[in-house]
């Protein structure tokens, strides 16, 4: 009788897999710190990235969040939407009006691009193929201000903008790759237009309009508010995440020992990054094998994989290149595993998730790797 996994694993409940997974990574963890110190190193780090990493990003966000009310309510979004329009057939083989698109998800998060696509005009312009591809482009641009002000908030002025060239990059890739697996899959979507399901919706206009302090006043706040909202969502990522990436990142404290303070761990993921080194070092420039910790962690979430860096920088283990790759595929990838599926949900395209998450993985690695290689140029000018 042939031996299949897919059988054992239908014919075992998902209530013992679950078990077997948790005890198996805890009993780990315990087994090689102790269950009492384990326990107080969760706590410890949690808290710890609580007080002095999530309230930092949150007050980016709120910043960031006012600036990018404020562009959008004074028509800077409009005119760089129509600067970039022409741009965008060429590089992305997507309509212009795809470029208000980018700027929206940058300015604040991946599912701003379905908002968008739910509209009818907007999706009136895209063959079909185009606009499943949507989420790959938009999530690419995800939360982009955000990460870009975080790094310069960390004293690198240049290489943020280095990695965001990396992402337009693996954008570009990701896109376009999407497109080529639809069309090889559904060749009918290549001249289907889009057919729009969803309900118009009518923006109200104001009576009268209001005065110029009032504008810029009302702007400022709601954008902040809706920093706050992003702020908040980022904390189960940041403290889930983040706390059991330094697990298995970081090892016994100063005296070689473990107490139970924050940010010990067993060291796991650098070991594996040292078997590993000479492939990271190539494609990434990597100097440290504890910085794979980041691009793992931003696969989940980029407000984690932030949490990640000023312990980084404490530890010694960050240089300007590694800033720009962290960048580049921060904003690339934006924790795209965990929107992805709910993005092509909505728009009605679930069955092309596993397509979109290949391509998009792809995308992020070559938007990191360009970010390395145009460092690596930098550097020599």
């Amino acid at each position: 009788m042939k031996f299949s996994f897919r059988k054992l694993y239908n014919w075992i409940p998902p209530g013992i897999i679950c078990l077997l997974i948790v005890f198996g990574l805890f009993g780990y963890l315990g087994s090689q710190m102790g269950m009492a110190n384990m326990l107080n190193t969760l706590m410890n780090t949690a808290h710890d990235l609580l007080l002095n990493t999530v309230f930092y990003i949150m007050a980016i966000c709120v910043i960031t969040g006012a600036i990018g009310r404020i562009f959008v309510e004074f028509g800077v979004v409009s005119l760089l939407e129509k600067i970039l329009r022409p741009l965008m057939k060429p590089l992305f083989n997507l309509p212009g009006v795809s470029a208000l698109g980018a700027i929206l998800t940058f300015l604040s998060d991946n599912p701003a691009i379905i908002s968008l696509a739910q509209d009818k005009e907007f999706s009136s312009y895209f063959k079909k193929y185009q606009f499943i591809s949507l989420t790959n482009f938009g999530t690419a641009f995800g939360m982009g201000l955000l990460v870009i002000v975080f790094m310069v908030g960390q004293g690198f002025y240049v290489e943020p903008f280095i990695g965001l060239f990396g992402a337009v990059c693996g954008c570009i890739v990701s896109t376009r790759l999407m497109q080529r697996f639809i069309i090889k899959s559904y060749p009918e979507y290549k001249d289907e237009e889009v057919l729009v399901t969803v309900q118009e919706v009518k923006a109200e206009d104001d009576e009268e309009k209001k005065p110029m302090f009032q504008r810029i006043l009302d702007s400022l706040l709601d954008g902040g508010r809706t920093g706050v909202d992003v702020g908040i969502a980022i904390i189960p990522g940041v403290l889930i995440i983040s706390t059991l990436v330094m697990l298995l990142t970081f090892g016994p404290g100063s005296t070689g020992e473990y107490t139970g303070a924050a940010y010990e761990g067993v060291g796991l993921l650098p070991w594996i990054g040292s078997k590993l080194e000479f492939v990271f070092k190539w494609l990434f420039g990597f100097t440290d094998p504890h910085l794979i910790a980041f691009p793992i962690t931003a696969l989940g979430a980029v407000g984690a994989a932030l949490g990640l860096i000023p312990n980084f920088m404490q530890a010694g283990w960050i240089d300007g290149n590694a800033i720009a790759v962290f960048t580049a595929i921060g904003m690339c990838w934006s924790g795209f595993l965990s929107t992805h599926t709910a993005m092509l949900d909505t728009l009605g395209y679930r069955k092309l998730t596993s397509k979109a998450i290949i391509a998009h993985t792809i995308g992020g690695l070559v938007a990191a790797i360009m970010a390395h290689w145009t460092f690596m140029l930098y550097a020599l000018i």
